[in-house]
């Protein structure tokens, strides 16, 4: 059987490295972002009280098994390089192992002023190590499924998210060599399109055409075809250009990645419309529409605290919040990490990353990230 390089790297020897490049998000893990921007935003209008409030909104759990190993004692303040893991799940109900799909890496570097955002692609062909609480052996898989065996809870019992981030953040360690993430979330997609409403929605740059493989104009479920696969019945359209779409529309356009509705590159398109979708997320939550109004900015956080789970490792999301107080919507650069199929004997078994990402690995891990960018313009997103 066929493994990609991305399955076979490990830690490097050197010095310590928090980062080392992960692919930062496939699929959203915005609310995340957003609740950090809208937390350090807050401070705009001097309402440190108000983010204390939705400390308690925000779910909690031990994302990274800190609490079995014993967690390390919480710093008084927090300090970069900061290497934060978001996931997106969409668990259809209880009882269903979630997928991972959106795996997503906010890389803040040791000045907190700025940030870079990466995504794994989650068909990324890896080696998932064995895990004892899941009674995992391990397999050769795409990233995605991490998140799945490692939910599993033996003897019975509903699959638990936490677990299941414990095994995928072991995974993308050993895939990119990060040796620790400061901070984790997951975000359960169905919560975020009420963040988009009750932000009055989000205004995008759609950079083609895209019609949705999932939705009616009306936002209803298209229809499955009762002759084979797929849907029947009119689509949703997103025209070309700047294009302002409420929750619904915006959480539909994000997921959108075939050729056949207007998405050439794939999953490489829609991991590009994702990262653009948050950065315009950020620049919504900073206008002054949202962060002074008083009513507003309650909806939005409410929204987010309900659809979130965070370990913060010692910190709590505000903290991370006035942490990272002076990243804004500029300052947040986007990668793009290339890769290609694996096949074995014509078989399709999932992506792999091309030579230059490991060239990418290195720099960031030296610190060297900027002047990287600026030889390898390809790698950075536009939007």
């Amino acid at each position: 059987m066929l493994v990609g390089k991305a399955g076979r790297r490990g830690k490097r020897g050197g010095r310590a490295s928090l980062w080392r490049g992960v692919p930062g998000w496939a699929k959203f893990c915005t609310v995340f972002g957003v609740v950090l921007m809208m937390l350090s935003g807050t401070s705009l209008v001097g309402a440190e009280a108000l983010m204390a409030r939705y400390e308690g909104a925000i779910g909690k759990a031990d994302l990274f098994g800190d609490q079995a190993a014993g967690a390390s004692e919480r710093k008084s303040d927090i300090k970069g390089p900061l290497n934060i893991l978001l996931v997106g799940i969409d668990p259809r109900n209880d009882k269903t192992p979630p997928l991972a799909d959106a795996i997503m890496v906010l890389h803040v570097p040791e000045e907190l002023d700025r940030a870079y955002l990466f995504s794994l692609p989650r068909d990324l062909y890896v080696e998932i190590p064995a895990f004892q609480k899941a009674n995992f052996d391990g397999a050769t898989s795409k990233l995605n499924d991490a998140m799945s065996f490692g939910s599993r809870v033996p003897g019975g019992g509903n699959p638990d998210a936490a677990r299941g981030f414990e095994l995928l953040a072991t995974t993308v360690q050993n895939v990119t060599g990060i040796e620790r993430f400061d901070a984790g979330a997951i975000i359960n997609f169905s919560g975020f399109q009420k963040i988009v409403d009750a932000m009055g929605g989000v205004t995008m740059n759609i950079e083609r055409e895209v019609r949705s493989e999932h939705r009616e104009p009306s936002g209803k479920h298209r229809k499955g075809n009762p002759n084979g696969e797929g849907y029947i019945g009119p689509q949703a359209v997103y025209p070309k250009g700047k294009q302002h779409l409420s929750g619904w529309q915006a959480l539909d356009y994000v997921r959108q990645r075939y050729p056949k509705n207007g998405v050439p590159d794939g999953d490489y398109g829609r991991q590009r419309h994702q990262q653009q979708f948050v950065k315009a997320m950020a620049g919504q939550a900073f206008s002054a529409d949202v962060v002074t109004n008083p009513v507003k900015l309650d909806r939005v956080l409410r929204a987010a605290g309900e659809s979130l789970i965070f370990n913060g490792r010692g910190h709590s999301v505000v903290d991370f919040g006035l942490a990272l107080k002076d990243i804004r919507p500029g300052n947040i650069q986007m990668i793009k990490l290339p890769g290609g199929g694996v096949f074995n004997n014509g078989d399709y078994l999932g992506e792999r990353f091309e030579p230059e990402v490991e060239e990418f690995f290195v720099a960031l891990e030296r610190g060297l990230l900027d002047p990287f960018l600026l030889e390898h313009p390809k790698l950075v997103n536009k939007g």
